[in-house]
C-alpha cells in the first residue's frame, strides 16, 4: 500500500438524508424517547443479541446511554424526519485508522424503523461516511451465528459472508459464534450505487412499497 495515510476518526456529527438523521447519540436528549419506541418490542426480542438491556425505565437506560456516549466508539441515534422522533441506535466502533477498519454495530431497530427505507438509509449514510468522508478500506459487520435477520441484513445491504469465529464471545450466559462479513473500498463504488437507486423516490409506489429489491439492482449493475 504505497503512499497510505492514516484515516481520521469518526466525527461525533449529524448525518442527514432524505428520510431519517443521525445525531450523537446523548442520554438527555434520547434516552426516553428510544425507551418509548422499544416498549412497543413487547417481548424484548431487540436485546437478545445486545450485551446489554432489556431496560425497565428511561432512566435506566439513560445511565447505561451516559457510560457510552463520549467513549472511543461513536454511538448515533437514528431519527425519524417525519416526526423528528428517535426510533433505532447505530454504532461505529473499533475504528483502526492506521489500517482503514471500522465495524457498524450496537444497531437495534424499534420496530416502527425495522424493514423500512429509513432503516437501509441510515446504514447508508454510515457507510458513506466511513468510505467516502474518511476514506477507510474496510468496512465490518459483526453478529451472532444465531441471529438469522442480522445475516440476512448484512447480506442484503451488500456485505460479504467471510466466515465464522467459533465461540469467540460470552454474554447474557451464552456463548456467541460470531459471523463476520465486510465491505470493502473496491466493492463500495457498485454497493453505492445499487443504494442510490434503490433509495430514489421512485423506486417506491405511492403506498411506500419498494419497486425493485436492493438486491436485485445490485445483480443488474
Amino acid at each position: 500500500m504505497p503512499g497510505w495515510t492514516s484515516c481520521e476518526r469518526p466525527p461525533r456529527a449529524e448525518l442527514k438524508g432524505r428520510l431519517c438523521r443521525l445525531e450523537p447519540l446523548r442520554a438527555a436528549k434520547h434516552a426516553r424517547g428510544l425507551h418509548e419506541a422499544y416498549a412497543a418490542d413487547t417481548e424484548s426480542r431487540n436485546w437478545t443479541y445486545l450485551p446489554y438491556g432489556p431496560f425497565a425505565s428511561a432512566e435506566e437506560y439513560g445511565a447505561v446511554i451516559e457510560t457510552i456516549e463520549d467513549g472511543d466508539d461513536v454511538f448515533f441515534a437514528i431519527v425519524d424526519l417525519a416526526d423528528d422522533q428517535p426510533t433505532g441506535v447505530a454504532s461505529l466502533l473499533r475504528a483502526e485508522p492506521q489500517m482503514g477498519v471500522i465495524e457498524v454495530g450496537h444497531l437495534n431497530f424499534a420496530p416502527r424503523l425495522q424493514g423500512t427505507a429509513a432503516a437501509t438509509e441510515a446504514m447508508y449514510l454510515m457507510m458513506c461516511l466511513a468510505f467516502d468522508d474518511l476514506g477507510y478500506r474496510r468496512y465490518e459487520w459483526k453478529c451472532d451465528s444465531l441471529n438469522g435477520p442480522s445475516r440476512a441484513a448484512a447480506e442484503r445491504l451488500g456485505f460479504v459472508y467471510e466466515g465464522t469465529f467459533r465461540q469467540a464471545v460470552m454474554y447474557k450466559d451464552r456463548n456467541r459464534d460470531t459471523a463476520w462479513f465486510s465491505i470493502t473500498d473496491k466493492e463500495w463504488p457498485d454497493v453505492k450505487a445499487a443504494f442510490d437507486v434503490w433509495l430514489d423516490p421512485a423506486n417506491f409506489d405511492e403506498n411506500g412499497k419498494q419497486r425493485r429489491r436492493l438486491a436485485d439492482i445490485r445483480q443488474e449493475k
